[in-house]
């Protein structure tokens, strides 16, 4: 498939389009045209591209959290519980498993199921099955705005409906929603089918609605060192910005140390917009998202809200407009609505207590400076494998583990790459792969590996990284052998 980082011309995405839309019957109820005007026609706190810029400028963190069931009213119910009792400032609507592998006669199955057994038998919300109309009965329910999170490879037939619907923000992207979520599907064709919900984004922002979109940020969501996902988050925005996106939020997962984390936000924000400005995109807002820890959790409620307040503090002194908030019973499954509206709550109450507060020393500069140096080593790569093409680079520098994913189940990512936690916790490189890093990175990963390994009087090694992955259920950061 021939790919270039290039705006689809009007013809080419109109004949696109026919495809796209005949993919399912509710296809046909999506106008574009009535789509603006049922757009323009909401009150602007339903907005989420004008949420975001005013919490900018503010540098105030909105919470948000997950959640998604199969039924449109007990969907509504529970976000309106979320917002009402949660204090959500932003809303998701979470889309189910059949949904994301465009498995739609399933998810009507799964609907009607869900109905006849009166408990959900899908894991999230199929928008494509309720249509543009199931959609807006769930906008003009709500007061705060509400965003589609899903983790699909082919999402052309869900956007289309969902922007129809009256959904304002859209999470995904060619690269964050392939590599850690498929095994055989080529990174050109993830790539070539979000240019096109891109172009769809634009379209929406050259007839007057800015529609947001977000990268995901935690990819894999365990041990994934801030350059990888920074990478990932810059490359689509890049990508998303060519077609048109105007209002992007580049995302990370939380690894666990305080001053890499703030580091990690700090960072992505200013290497997104130095990027976007480098290559012509200079009318681009740019916001941050800090997920909560993506990894294993404590089983122990109390234990589980120190993970959420960790991850709240994070947020609030890197300034991160927004933190996507875990409930107390991650470790257990499906969270009740009063747990998720309880971290949300908890999350509320740490942000808002630092709010006013600023975070500054020298090692935080020198984390940035780390981060910024490991960043630019992978991107520039990236464009140089592309002869200065991204799209193509991309996909070239993935095949290359130039940009590699630790624990990718896809085939295409290298997965040489091997990271570790280093004396202090932060995420440092046990096995550099092919990470196209100078020699004085290399050599500071290695250093910082070898500190803690003296430490823990044990050589190096991947027990190291095996320890790490579980620690945090455990009660620790660091993996240490003696715990």
């Amino acid at each position: 498939m021939d790919i270039q980082n290039k705006k689809i011309s009007e013809a080419e995405f109109e004949q696109l389009r026919k495809e796209v839309l005949t993919q399912w019957p509710t296809g046909k109820d999506v106008n574009l045209e009535e789509a603006v005007a049922y757009h323009k026609a909401m009150p602007e706190k339903k907005d989420f591209s004008k949420k975001l810029i005013k919490a900018k400028q503010e540098k105030r963190t909105l919470i948000e959290p997950r959640a998604g069931v199969p039924v449109i009213d007990e969907h509504i119910k529970l976000l309106k519980y979320l917002q009402d009792n949660g204090e959500a400032d932003l809303l998701p609507t979470t889309i189910d498993s059949y949904t994301r592998q465009n498995r739609y006669a399933e998810a009507e199955n799964g609907i009607s199921e869900s109905i006849r057994l009166d408990r959900a038998m899908l894991n999230g919300f199929p928008a494509v099955n309720h249509g543009v109309a199931g959609c807006r009965k769930i906008i003009d329910s709500l007061d705060t705005p509400v965003q589609v999170r899903h983790g699909t490879p082919d999402a052309r037939l869900l956007t289309e409906i969902t922007y129809a619907g009256g959904f304002t923000s859209y999470e995904g992207g060619g690269i964050s929603y392939n590599l850690p979520y498929c095994k055989n599907v080529p990174m050109e064709r993830t790539i070539r089918d979000w240019q096109y919900v891109d172009r769809l984004t634009g379209l929406y922002e050259e007839m007057g609605v800015s529609i947001n979109r977000e990268p995901y940020g935690p990819l894999t969501g365990t041990l994934v060192p801030p350059f990888v996902s920074h990478a990932a988050a810059i490359i689509e925005a890049l990508l998303a910005a060519e077609q048109g996106v105007k209002n992007i939020t580049v995302g990370y997962g939380q690894c666990g140390n305080l001053i890499q984390d703030i580091a990690a936000i700090r960072t992505l924000e200013e290497l997104t917009d130095e990027y976007l400005q480098k290559y012509g995109y200079s009318d681009v807002i740019v916001t941050t998202v800090l997920h909560q820890w993506m990894g294993g959790f404590p089983a122990d409620e109390a234990k589980a809200f120190g993970v959420i307040s960790l991850g709240s503090t994070i947020a609030a002194l890197a300034k991160a407009t927004k933190v996507i908030v875990k409930t107390p019973h991650e470790a257990v499954g499906i969270p009740t609505m009063e747990a998720n509206a309880a971290g949300l709550r908890c999350t509320k109450q740490v942000v808002n207590m630092l709010a006013d507060q600023n975070f500054q020393n020298n090692e935080l500069e020198n984390e940035k400076e780390i981060i910024r140096q490991e960043t630019r080593c992978i991107v520039d790569k990236c464009f140089e494998l592309g002869e200065g093409d991204i799209a193509i680079g991309v996909c070239r520098g993935v095949e290359a583990g130039v940009l590699d994913v630790p624990f990718a189940p896809c085939r295409a990512n290298a997965g040489l790459m091997l990271p570790a936690r280093d004396n202090n916790g932060a995420i440092r490189i046990l096995n550099m792969g092919n990470l196209p890093f100078s020699q004085d990175l290399k050599d500071f990963h290695r250093e910082k590996i070898e500190e803690r390994a003296k430490a823990e009087k044990r050589e190096v090694s991947f027990q190291m990284v095996i320890d790490d992955v579980y620690a945090i259920g455990k009660g620790r950061l660091v993996g240490r052998p003696r715990y």
